[in-house]
Parts: C-alpha cells; sequence; structure tokens
C-alpha cells in the first residue's frame, strides 16, 4: 500500500518534503481547470512577447556597452520602447514579394519559425503548484506526462520553416543558407538529445514536473551539478539550434548576405528575427528546467513543502525568470565575444566531439547510477550528489584539459598537424632564400 501511495503521489506531482512524499490535493474541477488555462494562455503569451521585445532592447544595449556606445537611448526612457517603434515600422512597410518564389511556402515560412518555438512553453513548469480552495492549479499550460517527448518532436519542426524559406525564396544565397540551416540544425539536435538522457536516467521520469521535483531541495541535487557535462553539451547545441555566434553560419552576413530570410522583408522579416529570440528564451527555459532545478529556490526548503501557496507560486515564478535572463545574459556576452566557426569546424565539433562524448556520457551516468544504488547510497541524500559532482569535475578535467588543449574546439584550430605545417614553413624559407638568387640573375 505504501508504495502504491507513492506512484500515486508522484503521478499527481507531488513535491519532495524532508519525509518522503505529500499527496497534493486533486486537479480543479472542469470549469475552473479551463478558466485557469486560459489566464495562464494570456499570461504566458503577453510575458512571452514582451520578454522577447525586452531582450532585443537588452542585446542591443549589452553590445552597446561592450563596444563602448550608447545604444537605442531615444525612444522610451533608456530606450525602452524603441523594439515597438521598430515593430510598428516592420508592420507598416509595403511587403515586397519575389517574381519566381513558390508564395505558399514564402508566406508560411516565418509563422512556422515562430510557432514552434512558442508551442514548447505549453509543457514547461514556470511555478511550483498553487493548492487554490478550487484545487491544485499547475503553473504550465499542459503538465503532459510524456513532456520530454513533446518538446523533442515539436523543436525538431522548427528547421521546416527555415529550410522551406531558403527553398521558397528561389535565391541561391537563401537556399544555402537553408541548407547550411538544416545540416547545423539536425546534427546539433542528436547531440542535444543524447545531453538529456543523463537527465531522464536520475528522473526516472520523461515528466517536466517529475524532473524538478527530483531536483528539489537545497540546490545539491540541481543536474548541472550532477550532470555537468551533459549540461555542457546541452549548452553548446542550443547555441547551434538557434543559429547564434558563434554557429551563425546560415545567416552569415559577410557571406550569405542574411541567409535563409535574404528575401524577406516588413513584418516578415521581423518574424524570423522574433523566431530567433523566441528560440533563445526557449532555450533558456529549457536549461533552467532541465539542469536549474526549474522552479526551485536553491539553498532552501522553503518552496517545497506544505502549504503550497500563492505566494510560493509568485517567488518560485519570480526565481525561475531569474535563471532565464542569467542564461539569455549570457547568449547576448558570447554573441558579442566570440568569432565565428568555419563551416567545416562546426560540422567537426558536432559529430567527431559531441555527438562521442554525448553518447561516452551517458553511458557513465547509467554505469555511476548503478554502482551507487548498489552500495545503498540514496539518490536523494547529499552523499549522492557530492559523488556525482566529484566524478563530474573528474570527467571535465579530463575531456578540457588532456583530451581537447585547444586544438579541436579552438576556432584557429587547423587540420593541418604538426608534421605537415613543418613542412610548408621549410618550404616557405627555402622560396625566401631562393628568392635573392632568382633576382640577381634576372639582373645581370
Amino acid at each position: 500500500m505504501m508504495s502504491f501511495a507513492l506512484l500515486q503521489a508522484a503521478a499527481a506531482g507531488a513535491t519532495r518534503t524532508s519525509s518522503g512524499l505529500e499527496i497534493l490535493p486533486p486537479p480543479p474541477s472542469g470549469g475552473v481547470w479551463f478558466l485557469a488555462t486560459i489566464v495562464k494562455m494570456l499570461i504566458t503569451f503577453t510575458i512571452y512577447m514582451v520578454g522577447v521585445m525586452l531582450v532585443i532592447w537588452a542585446e542591443r544595449r549589452i553590445c552597446a556597452f561592450i563596444q563602448d556606445r550608447r545604444g537605442p537611448n531615444r525612444v522610451g526612457p533608456h530606450g525602452l520602447l524603441q523594439s515597438v517603434a521598430d515593430g510598428v515600422k516592420n508592420i507598416m512597410k509595403e511587403e515586397t514579394y519575389p517574381g519566381q518564389a513558390y508564395l505558399p511556402l514564402f508566406v508560411l515560412a516565418p509563422a512556422m519559425s515562430f510557432t514552434t518555438a512558442l508551442l514548447v512553453w505549453a509543457v514547461i513548469p514556470y511555478g511550483a503548484p498553487w493548492e487554490s480552495r478550487w484545487g491544485t492549479i499547475d503553473m504550465a499550460l499542459a503538465p503532459l506526462p510524456v513532456g520530454f517527448l513533446y518538446i523533442l518532436a515539436i523543436a525538431s519542426l522548427g528547421v521546416y520553416g527555415i529550410v522551406l524559406a531558403g527553398w521558397s525564396s528561389n535565391n541561391k544565397y537563401a537556399l544555402l543558407g537553408g541548407l547550411r540551416s538544416s545540416a547545423q540544425m539536425i546534427s546539433y539536435e542528436i547531440s542535444m538529445g543524447m545531453a538529456i538522457i543523463p537527465v531522464l536516467i536520475l528522473a526516472g521520469n520523461v515528466s517536466l514536473s517529475r524532473i524538478v521535483s527530483q531536483q528539489a531541495g537545497r540546490g545539491l541535487h540541481w543536474n548541472v551539478l550532477t550532470c555537468t557535462i551533459a549540461w555542457f553539451i546541452f549548452f553548446v547545441s542550443a547555441f547551434a539550434e538557434t543559429n547564434r555566434v558563434p554557429f551563425d553560419l546560415p545567416e552569415a552576413e559577410s557571406e550569405l548576405i542574411a541567409g535563409y530570410h535574404a528575401e524577406y522583408s516588413a513584418m516578415k522579416f521581423s518574424m524570423f528575427f522574433i523566431a530567433e529570440y523566441a528560440n533563445v528564451m526557449t532555450s533558456c527555459a529549457l536549461m533552467s528546467t532541465l539542469f536549474l532545478g526549474g522552479w526551485d529556490i536553491p539553498f532552501t526548503v522553503w518552496d517545497n513543502v506544505a502549504p503550497h501557496t500563492f505566494l510560493k507560486t509568485l517567488v518560485t515564478f519570480a526565481f525561475f525568470w531569474a535563471k532565464i535572463l542569467f542564461f539569455v545574459f549570457v547568449f547576448i556576452w558570447v554573441r558579442w565575444t566570440l568569432p565565428r566557426f568555419r563551416y567545416d569546424q562546426l560540422m567537426a565539433l558536432g559529430w567527431k566531439i559531441m555527438l562521442p562524448t554525448a553518447l561516452a556520457y551517458v553511458v557513465f551516468i547509467a554505469a555511476m547510477t548503478l554502482g551507487l544504488d548498489a552500495a545503498g547510497i540514496h539518490p536523494a541524500s547529499w552523499q549522492y550528489a557530492v559523488i556525482m559532482l566529484a566524478a563530474n569535475i573528474i570527467i571535465a578535467v579530463l575531456l578540457f584539459t588532456f583530451l581537447d588543449k585547444g586544438r579541436l574546439v579552438s576556432p584557429a584550430y587547423s587540420r593541418l598537424d604538426k608534421r605537415n605545417l613543418e613542412k610548408l614553413r621549410q618550404l616557405d624559407a627555402r622560396r625566401a632564400r631562393l628568392a635573392p638568387a632568382h633576382s640577381e640573375g634576372g639582373a645581370d
């Protein structure tokens, strides 16, 4: 009976307490559930769109700070309404269509890119459940028991918008950008999916609510500590999936004019622009959920024990968005700091380094989990978290110090080995010695 009660509590999305799992009150009735869902949809969409607008403003201000200039500062206080002015301008501009474009797909592509990023948010829990007088209300639009599988299915559709935009434009530069993007996103999508498997092994479930509750506590069980290499692979893959520097090859301005959206104008161009930042926010939300405890507040268990009041929901909601904004800042910081990879380096990093490392790490986490279970160390104990953290530190040192040594990941890396490079240097020196002799013979 006790095991059945624990299973029932886990299925109901119960949170961890000092004495184990507790069963939350049942969900609200049909009418209350429908009204709560409508309210959550409006709040989520509003915050999401306003957040995208503010992230665009933040990137322009932060890059201006990095480059020692002012950035947008005339429309609204500190330029906060500059994105609104740009949006109004693009809405008012006349749409242009290439003469040879395939219009049905040309019009559909921007909407596909934006919609897929927005749909992923349906299963992300952005706050602690609220025990209202009408029942327990989950802080997710659709708390599916297969939330992780839903994310993989929906996120993989985003590449279609980019590919269709490049193909339907009937422009060689746009087509090349679309092909680059499809190869890049498919390559790193595999590494990103493999990086999440260690998280699923530790959680024992594919529900995002269960993954968050597995990390609940004082922050020791956050997957960024127990699955550090998986977090790093997911983090790097997120840059490639969102086409951000140093993986912005699909829209490299210096090579492809603008990439897959070269033929777009007005609001359709803005849709791709918004979709990029929407994907950045979605990737940051997934990283926060899978590796930083989601809405869990570190160094305390106040948010994990009853009663689950509305105040706890608001505080956990604020902490969740603080984690998202931290990762957004890192995305912006990296864009205006690192140079772009070459395309062969990008593909080599994904297939020769990221994917084998992710596969080996899945085996390592599975072996560690079985070993600690055989040793009788419970996954919720602090000893379990400390042992996993120590093992990850050792793996990280071996991976970044002894295996890489700056030769594979560095953008300055050349495919020439030292012997061939030395031959070229000797040949160049021989030519330099022979040049004066030839010049003297020519003078005679």
